[in-house]
């Protein structure tokens, strides 16, 4: 794991974290601990609050679905954590990275999930729990999907 933060520098959001874990399971768990962990950091708001529930089943299903459907072997999967200075609505944006821009992550909208009962449903989840979501290409080697969660307002 790898963490970098540019809260602070010109243009930068007011936080803004980013964060390396192993494409792996583990590192999918790591994911949903941490991002909770600076959330309550940066927002002062308890562990517990229904936020940061969202911010941890958000961030676990994004990771878990870059690592089980856009990771290559030996590959890293990188977790972006973004809260705005003062956004319209606010909101703290979720960002994971994989690599595999080839796979795109199926809308929940365009259709039922497949019949197993154990998976197909984490992108359904996140557009439950998330104000907006959606994925970019930027390049021939990696693909992000975001989400942002609402924060209650005001924020301490």
């Amino acid at each position: 794991m790898t963490h970098r933060q540019t809260a602070g520098e010109p243009g930068a959001p007011a936080h803004h974290t980013i964060l390396r874990f192993s494409g792996t399971g583990r590192g999918a768990r790591l994911t949903r601990r941490l991002a909770v962990q600076q959330f309550a950091e940066w927002t002062g708001l308890p562990h517990g609050c229904d936020a940061a529930h969202a911010v941890a089943l958000v961030t676990g299903e994004l990771a878990a679905n870059a690592v089980t459907h856009g990771s290559l072997p030996g590959r890293d999967i990188r977790v972006t954590l973004l809260l705005p200075h003062r956004p319209p609505e606010p909101v703290v944006r979720i960002e994971v990275t994989d690599t595999r821009p080839d796979r795109l992550p199926r809308h929940p909208a365009a259709g039922p999930p497949p019949a197993e009962p154990t998976s197909g449903r984490g992108l359904l989840l996140v557009a439950v729990y998330a104000r907006r979501w959606g994925c970019e290409v930027h390049d021939a080697y990696t693909k992000t999907v975001w989400a942002e969660v609402a924060l209650p307002t005001p924020v301490p």
